[in-house]
């Protein structure tokens, strides 16, 4: 091979060098260039996730704020009654102690006017023991019922409980009334007090004895009073309390009897009867005194 040939082939494999050199770096331009938009997207496609979920979730804070915000609150219910029944008046007392308070009473007392016996009732029983020249001996017993009904303002037991308390003080503040003293009774009803006190009339002096009593949602008021007169002896007023305390008690198992409670066959499950639509009035029943004094005078 001649010089010059062999001149001639090492420059052919000197440029076929350089160009596979060019290409070479070409590519690897090439490639680079393509990387960096797939780069670009990934990370575009990253940042548009994460801002996508972090609005979804304020989405559903905020959306589960309004729900919590807009549901309705639980509305606060008023007790039902317990009691939807009262007994009759003229029957809350047994033979025997009506005997021994008014003996010489009608054997069936006087029922009390009412429009509506389910929610208030009263039955009085006067008595006159005429011992002739020694003067004659009077008594005079009543029981009032009162139920209450639940209403929106306030439960029945609640309305029984302000009528309760303020018999009591309108007992003890009954005009004339001398030395009024009060005592809890216990073993009556929920609450039960015994309001004495002296009242002096033209026919006599006069012993009062009031016993009110509340058994949940029904309040019953025991007015008993005696007088001796024509000359005969006061009564003794330790006596008449007693008696008065004795037809309380009476009279509070007959309410719970008449709702399926206590003597009657125990507690009760059942709903109550169905209650009276007209509610009892709040104000306290009539003073008995004036009635008492009444029916002494036309039968002395």
């Amino acid at each position: 091979m001649s010089e010059g040939t062999m001149q001639r082939r090492a420059q052919r494999d000197d440029q076929r060098a350089r160009r596979t050199m060019r290409a070479g770096g070409l590519n690897r331009l090439l490639a680079a260039a393509a990387a960096v938009p797939v780069m670009l997207i990934a990370a575009g496609c990253s940042s548009g996730s994460d801002s996508g979920s972090g609005d979804e979730s304020g989405a559903a804070q905020k959306s589960g704020g309004a729900s919590a915000s807009t549901s309705p609150s639980a509305e606060p219910t008023v007790q039902a009654a317990a009691y939807g029944a009262l007994p009759e008046a003229c029957g809350v007392l047994s033979k025997k102690t009506l005997t021994a308070l008014v003996p010489k009473a009608p054997a069936k007392g006087k029922e009390g006017a009412s429009s509506d016996t389910a929610a208030r009732a009263s039955c009085s029983w006067s008595s006159l023991d005429n011992n002739g020249v020694k003067g004659s001996q009077f008594r005079w017993l009543n029981v009032s019922l009162v139920r209450f009904e639940t209403d929106a303002a306030s439960s029945g037991e609640q309305q029984a409980q302000e009528y309760y308390a303020k018999q009591v003080q309108d007992v003890a503040a009954t005009a004339g009334a001398k030395n009024p003293k009060s005592q809890a009774v216990a073993g009556t009803g929920d609450q039960a007090t015994t309001v004495r006190y002296d009242l002096k009339k033209s026919e006599g002096a006069f012993k009062q004895q009031t016993v009110v009593s509340r058994v949940e949602n029904v309040v019953v008021t025991v007015d008993y009073n005696g007088a001796g007169l024509a000359g005969d002896k006061t009564p003794d007023a330790a006596a008449l309390v007693k008696s008065a305390e004795l037809a309380a008690k009476e009279a509070v198992a007959a309410v719970e009897t008449a709702n399926g409670e206590g003597a009657g066959g125990g507690s009760s499950s059942s709903t109550p009867s169905k209650p009276s639509s007209t509610a009892p009035s709040k104000s306290p029943s009539k003073s008995p005194s004036a009635s008492a004094s009444a029916s002494a005078a036309k039968k002395s």
